[in-house]
């Protein structure tokens, strides 16, 4: 008896004295933008408890409340009480990342005041997956969508223009969706949506690319076989119960391939961390610039094979005002802090892993006057050129990237970002502003002159916010010139959580925020049917979309795989591949030779083994031969790049938006080009 009384009241210690801890709230992140603010916080401690309340205080005048992962949000003056339930539909917040943001006037900033724990201790519905693992990485995804064509979807440059591998001028029109940055480990707002409904919306809407902001922090740990908990409602997303981070993230290029959408990777930041982006260099006290290549290259060989995933953003922003001591420079220095010379280095471990990504590169925010007199040793910031954190690109012309031959250059797309003055009010913005000064305020220089020099293309990372005043203003200039230049972009953002320029959707992460959709629709990639164009060749966009190759009329011939290549270089032999459905096999990849023809009739690979490697060789190359002067494609005649065009209501040259026959689907478009072929 005494042994059982004193189990009995050990046990009730330890209980009390888990529960005597209390839960407690980690502030991550304050973001006050004058008519609301949001605060976000890391809750722990909180199991055991059947409610958790948090109290929250703004500085301004708050009118109305809402967030993430709290049931209800009650406004008491300038304070907000937040309250969620463990058997409530957002106890996923218990132990999670959540958020309470306001609308109001004269928000200037928000402080944490409390939080406590009521009723009976019992077991609190931790709604978030098992805490991080410590496996080996799961081996690398393949996809399972039946339409899709594996390598037949890269891209390339054309001087200014983004192409694919037949050279058809593509049109990447889309948004960004955030969370794999800032401690949620997947997409934000999950914990009130269903992922698989929500990325299904942006493919109907017309959203043919994904760019998806991540910390190379989280990239290591998942390379490490370590998989923080992916935050999200568990009630509302059964298919990703039992699935480790890293898996929902496979799950949802899986989910992006079914749709047609195609993934830009963007390192939004070094540390996991949502005010990460503030920071001005890829490498913190935490991540070292060495991790931040690390990081990047596991991703790329992980999904080298993967034409889901497209692009690569190098890092998000670079930048650092010329009087500041931690500034990202472009010049021709061997300083750490020298983007230019990182993006050169981090684009070539990329590209020898998978020469078909695009390496998309930001610029930084000021640069010299004059680089001869002012290598960024001045600390007076009159001397500098200042713009957007990412967008000043003025040292392309004194420096221009060069990633070490004609063919990776191809690969190449430099990158911006650009606001309006609700975000910040820049100098232009000043006394009134028009599409005319802003063209010679704030873009031509800085970045624009790329493209209408025909130097490269510049891809428009982030433009977006919210639909007032000035604000809306500027955003009709920026979409005026996105339609007339053709840019390719990716909006800011799907999230209702981005404090200063809202979202697509609205706080339920569900309603679609139609006027602000109906905006940017002018400037999606559309058919003259009113068809969304995809980027996918075969995969049409959505249910509202169509294929890439029902626009242009063309397929694309795949390019082989990474690890095929890899074992040429070895010297070793490749055996033919069971995967093709044409009838065709792959040679074998003979050693010490590189080319590899492809598409070799099966017949071919019985040959070499009967006759010997050198008839086989003189036979290979004959029906090479034979079946390259059957796949000529006619040149088609060039279009009057003067002659002007006007599409949503926008002047511009025909050589910017250059309308294809569109067929109703992929297999009538192979059909239309075979026959084009037996024509000649």
């Amino acid at each position: 008896m005494a042994v059982l009384m004193t189990v009995c009241v050990v046990f009730i210690m330890m209980s009390s004295m888990a529960l005597a801890d209390g839960p407690s709230a980690k502030v991550d992140n304050v973001n006050p933008w004058g008519s609301g603010g949001q605060i976000t916080l890391v809750l722990s401690g909180c199991s055991g408890y059947s409610t958790i309340t948090v109290t929250v205080e703004f500085k301004g005048k708050v009118k109305s409340a809402s967030g993430w992962g709290f049931d209800t949000y009650k406004v008491d003056g300038n304070k907000v009480i937040a309250t969620c339930s463990s058997t409530g539909p957002n106890s996923w917040g218990f132990n999670g990342n959540v958020g309470i943001q306001v609308e109001g006037s004269n928000i200037t900033d928000c402080k944490f005041v409390s939080i406590t724990g009521g009723g009976t201790p019992g077991s609190s519905s931790d709604n978030t997956p098992a805490g991080s693992t410590n496996a080996a990485p799961p081996d690398s995804p393949t996809r399972a969508h039946v339409d899709s064509v594996a390598g037949d979807d890269w891209l390339t440059t054309d001087g200014n223009k983004i192409v694919d591998q037949n050279g058809n001028r593509v049109w990447m029109t889309g948004c960004n969706w955030f969370g794999y940055n800032t401690g949620t480990n997947m997409f934000d707002g999950v914990w009130n949506c269903n992922l698989k409904e929500s990325l299904a919306g942006i493919a109907n809407r017309g959203f043919n690319i994904l760019r998806i902001p991540f910390s190379a922090e989280l990239l290591l740990q998942w390379k490490k076989g370590e998989y923080p908990n992916a935050n999200y409602n568990q009630a509302l997303n059964d298919d990703l119960n039992g699935k480790n981070s890293l898996e929902i993230f496979d799950y949802v290029l899986d989910l992006c391939e079914e749709y047609g959408i195609k993934v830009m990777i963007d390192i939004h930041s070094a540390n996991t961390d949502a005010a990460g982006h503030n920071h001005p260099l890829w490498y913190t006290d935490r991540i070292s610039a060495a991790q931040f290549k690390e990081a990047l290259v596991w991703l790329a060989d992980r999904y080298k094979d993967d034409d889901t995933i497209i692009a690569y953003d190098l890092k998000n922003e670079p930048h650092g005002k010329g009087s500041e001591d931690a500034k990202a420079v472009w010049n021709d220095s061997n300083d750490q802090n020298n983007w230019a010379a990182v993006a050169e280095d981090a684009a070539g471990a990329i590209l020898d892993i998978n020469p078909h990504a695009l390496i998309v590169v930001e610029g930084i925010e000021a640069y010299p006057k004059d680089i001869k007199s002012n290598d960024f040793t001045s600390k007076d910031q009159d001397d500098y050129y200042t713009t957007w954190w990412g967008a000043n690109l003025r040292g392309v012309k004194d420096r221009p990237l060069d990633l070490g031959s004609e063919e990776r250059n191809k690969q190449l797309v430099y990158s911006v970002h650009d606001y309006g003055p609700l975000v910040y009010r820049q100098p232009w913005f000043e006394g009134g502003f028009t599409y005319e000064s802003l063209y010679e305020d704030a873009w031509h220089d800085f970045w624009l002159y790329i493209v209408e020099e025909n130097i490269a293309p510049v891809f428009i990372g982030e433009w977006g916010g919210f639909m007032d005043g000035d604000n809306l203003t500027w955003m009709t200039c920026f979409r005026q010139l996105v339609a007339e230049k053709h840019l390719n972009y990716t909006f800011w953002c799907y999230n209702a959580n981005s404090g200063d320029t809202g979202g697509l959707v609205k706080d339920d992460f569900k309603t679609w925020d139609e006027e602000k959709y109906a905006f940017v629709k002018e400037v999606l990639w559309m058919d003259d049917n009113g068809k969304f164009v995809g980027l996918d060749h075969k995969v049409p966009l959505g249910n509202n979309g169509i294929a890439l190759s029902d626009y242009t009329g063309e397929i694309v011939d795949p390019v082989a795989p990474a690890k095929a290549t890899e074992a040429a270089e070895a010297g070793t032999v490749t055996e033919p591949s069971s995967d093709n459905t044409d009838g065709t096999a792959q040679a074998p990849v003979v050693s010490g030779t590189t080319e590899k023809p492809s598409g070799i009739p099966v017949v071919a690979v019985a040959v070499l083994s009967a006759v010997g490697a050198a008839a086989a060789a003189v036979i290979i190359v004959m029906i090479v031969r034979i079946r390259s002067l059957g796949s000529k494609k006619e040149t088609p005649a060039e279009t009057d790049p003067d002659a002007p065009v006007v599409i949503n209501g926008y002047r511009q040259k025909s050589n910017t938006y250059n309308p294809r026959p569109v067929y109703s689907n992929t297999a009538e478009a192979r059909k239309a080009q075979e026959k084009k072929a037996k024509d000649q």
